[in-house]
């Protein structure tokens, strides 16, 4: 069972490399679209702005293969943080189409108070489990994990939503469709209940 993260320039892949290994999962990294296709499962992490991600993917020829490997050969692949969000049809943050996957848009947080609700949303908050879902097994309700973002996605249906969070309102902190899933938080730094996340995401 082989795990490949896609290297596009955008954020730590060393980190969910670490927790992976330490899952025992065979890991490659690279922006090889042949890469890609060899997977059993693929890994779209990503830190920053939401245009330079999707221009970079395009630059490097990735973004038919990921489609290819996540609509047509319907393998399992996990969105962290900017990588759920560029699943989604569009982003304010730079006014761009993004995969297209999810039926949803990228918002950006909005607050009339700046003093209690601070932009990023930044730290340690907790999900809400919105469905049954072989990715959140093991996983309680209320559990914490760590965020930084601005932006959040808002699918068009609810069904799509795999959990949910509060912070200024409630916002999707997840998603699910088929054999897509994607994650607002970060695993990675989430301790105990991120690596119970990864280890799911293994055993898919």
């Amino acid at each position: 069972m082989k795990i490949h993260i896609v290297d596009y320039g955008m954020g730590n892949i060393f980190s969910v490399q670490k927790k992976l290994l330490q899952e025992n999962a065979t890991v490659s990294i690279s922006s090889n679209y042949e890469d890609i296709a060899m997977a059993d499962k693929i890994i779209l992490l990503g830190v920053g702005h939401f245009k330079k991600a999707m221009d970079n993917l395009e630059e490097l020829n990735l973004i038919e293969p990921l489609n290819d490997f996540a609509l047509v050969q319907k393998k399992p692949i996990l969105g962290i943080c900017l990588g759920m969000q560029l699943m989604s049809k569009f982003s304010e943050e730079g006014n761009a189409k993004g995969l297209g996957w999810i039926d949803a848009s990228v918002k950006k947080f909005k607050t009339s108070d700046s003093i209690k609700f601070k932009i990023p949303h930044m730290g340690w908050n907790t999900i809400h489990l919105s469905k049954k879902s072989s990715l959140m097994k093991g996983i309680d309700e209320g559990e914490e994990f760590y965020f930084v973002h601005s932006f959040y996605m808002q699918p068009n249906e609810h069904k799509l939503v795999l959990n949910e969070t509060a912070y200024i309102d409630t916002f999707c902190s997840g998603i699910e469709q088929e054999n897509i899933f994607g994650v607002q938080y970060h695993p990675e730094k989430s301790h105990d209940a991120g690596r119970i996340l990864f280890r799911n995401f293994i055993s898919l």
